[in-house]
């Protein structure tokens, strides 16, 4: 993983930079991109999107088309330019604006991403940008599942990370806005830590099961588990095979 000074990250495929957005890429982010929900060909929404990792992972994946909201103009320029400088430039969109009052987007996205701020009622950073970023003043839950709701197709998936100390009210936001769990994937350091942050799949239809799974990141110092590499692969270069 980069440290938080290093201005550009190159995977595989494509390269993003991330110089003017507050949070850079964690492997936190990685996974919950490369697992996301995905059925080729179909048509995303990346609420927040940050630096465009998500929209690039999931373009990667086999999306037809992807939008990407930033609230943060700074953070909306990098994405653009991130868009511009990769392989899906046609199939990538990024709009700047705020999600609760955004005008022309599509209202049946057949999955909407968010990795929303993660440290609600936390102690804020004195930086603002990166304070925005963590905390959810610019966006609470309700919001965002209310919006979500709202642009996603009725039988599509939202899929949010939140961190899994907030699991539990985000799950009775969601449930009293009739969203219905479908998975949840606990990201687990290792195997002798507890999981920080949760993938959640949601649908409005009730599905037939609710699964919970829990991924382990790491099998020791620096080395991916079976699980977490197989995901990772197709993006990182520590993967990519030497002639």
């Amino acid at each position: 993983m980069p440290k938080h000074s290093e201005a550009i990250f190159r995977f595989r495929q494509f390269v993003v930079c991330q110089q003017q957005s507050a949070m850079k890429i964690c492997t936190d982010s990685l996974l919950f991109g490369a697992m996301a929900p995905l059925t080729a060909g179909c048509h995303v929404l990346d609420i927040g999107c940050g630096t465009g990792l998500l929209a690039l992972m999931v373009a990667q994946q086999g999306a037809a088309k992807v939008t990407a909201v930033e609230l943060f103009a700074a953070a909306y320029q990098e994405a653009a330019d991130n868009f511009a400088n990769s392989p899906w430039a046609e199939q990538l969109s990024a709009v700047c604006g705020d999600i609760r009052c955004i005008s022309g987007l599509e209202r049946s996205y057949d999955l909407i991403i968010s990795n929303p701020p993660f440290f609600d009622n936390h102690q804020p950073s004195l930086d603002k940008a990166r304070c925005a970023a963590r905390h959810n003043g610019q966006l609470g839950y309700a919001e965002l599942l209310v919006c979500a709701h709202d642009y996603l197709a009725d039988n599509g998936l939202f899929y949010v990370l939140v961190p899994t100390h907030a699991v539990a009210k985000f799950h009775r936001l969601a449930s009293l806005s009739g969203w219905h769990l479908n998975k949840r994937t606990d990201f687990q350091g290792r195997v002798d830590v507890k999981a920080k942050v949760a993938a959640l799949c949601y649908a409005k239809q009730r599905g037939d099961e609710r699964r919970h799974e829990v991924v382990v990141v790491y099998s020791s110092h620096n080395v991916y588990s079976e699980t977490a590499a197989r995901y990772l692969s197709p993006y990182l270069l520590r993967f990519e095979r030497t002639p």
